[in-house]
């Protein structure tokens, strides 16, 4: 499945002007300090499942909205916002639905993201 290193996914997610620019507002802060890092982690589950888990996406590459929710900026910031990115990034194959063991990778990758930056750790 994937034979993508984390250090060097993050090391390459860092040096990119794009992904790096993502940041979580005050706002999205304080939505998970108040949810919890477990709520958030259901919502990225459900989020993948229903938006880039899917076999065909009528919508690719557009499914995931810039703002809104923590887990939306996270998927930009880590490249895991749609199939194209999911390929290019971290080698998940586009056209066929996601496993639940790539699906857990995503979440891992997002949460892990949104953790370091909760944390004040803005550099991957």
């Amino acid at each position: 499945m994937m034979a993508v290193d984390r250090e060097e996914l993050w090391r390459r997610l860092s040096v990119s002007t794009f992904r790096s620019s993502f940041h979580l507002k005050p706002k999205d802060q304080v939505y998970v300090q108040e949810k919890g890092l477990e709520v958030i982690k259901n919502h990225a589950y459900d989020f993948i499942r229903k938006r880039l888990a899917p076999k065909e996406i009528y919508n690719d590459g557009k499914q995931t909205p810039m703002r809104g929710h923590p887990v939306f900026i996270a998927q930009h910031a880590t490249a895991t916002c749609c199939r194209g990115c999911l390929y290019k990034w971290h080698r998940i194959p586009k056209n066929k639905e996601l496993s639940e063991t790539e699906i857990d990778y995503i979440v891992q990758v997002i949460m892990t993201w949104i953790e370091r930056e909760s944390n004040g750790y803005t550099r991957l």
